[in-house]
């Protein structure tokens, strides 16, 4: 982990971002190594903080675990896969649902609908291609979740992989254990 980035406690934001993250400082009772060492730039902060929670009002909660889950665990970004985990089980998703978003199967035992392996092989595809030859698993996923859905996956697609670069430059350490390691 660099330490040439220090890592600003909540008292030293800007009163705006102070205010931004508030709610989320009182509910897990600390802020997050990402939001301490990435508001050192507080108006861009806030923005990716505007497209995390947008996001929630466009798409599902199942919707926006798969993307999460699916492109964090790939990216080795373990910060964000291993709050994802917990969030998804107190969403009151099985872990059998939490570990097929990690690991697609195809087979017939999956717990995925339809709807929800078309989101999750377009998420994978955008980003193992950077984006590129993903036609058909475009069309699958406006088949199945519509337009205004497809385009908030797309975001949270860019959302996850940035926050995901970020994280594994940094080293960051994930704030929680993952649900499934001994």
């Amino acid at each position: 982990m660099s330490d040439r980035i220090i890592r600003l406690a909540f008292e030293d934001l800007p009163d705006a971002l102070q205010d931004v993250f508030r709610a989320r400082v009182e509910r897990l009772g600390y802020l997050g190594e990402f939001f301490r060492a990435m508001s050192h730039a507080p108006e861009t902060m806030g923005g990716f903080h505007t497209i995390t929670e947008s996001l929630k009002k466009v798409l599902p909660d199942n919707f926006t675990e798969i993307v999460s889950l699916s492109l964090s665990s790939r990216m080795g970004n373990r910060y964000e896969q291993f709050q994802n985990e917990r969030l998804s089980r107190k969403l009151g998703f099985s872990d059998a649902w939490i570990l097929e978003a990690m690991t697609p199967n195809v087979g017939p035992d999956s717990v995925f609908s339809a709807e929800e392996k078309a989101v999750q092989k377009f998420a994978i595809k955008v980003m193992e291609n950077k984006g590129q030859g993903v036609e058909a698993e475009l069309d699958a996923v406006i088949d199945a979740a519509g337009v205004e859905q497809t385009v908030g996956i797309m975001w949270l697609i860019g959302r996850t992989v940035t926050h995901g670069m970020i994280s594994n430059t940094l080293k960051l350490d994930p704030p929680v254990a993952s649900l499934f390691e001994d």
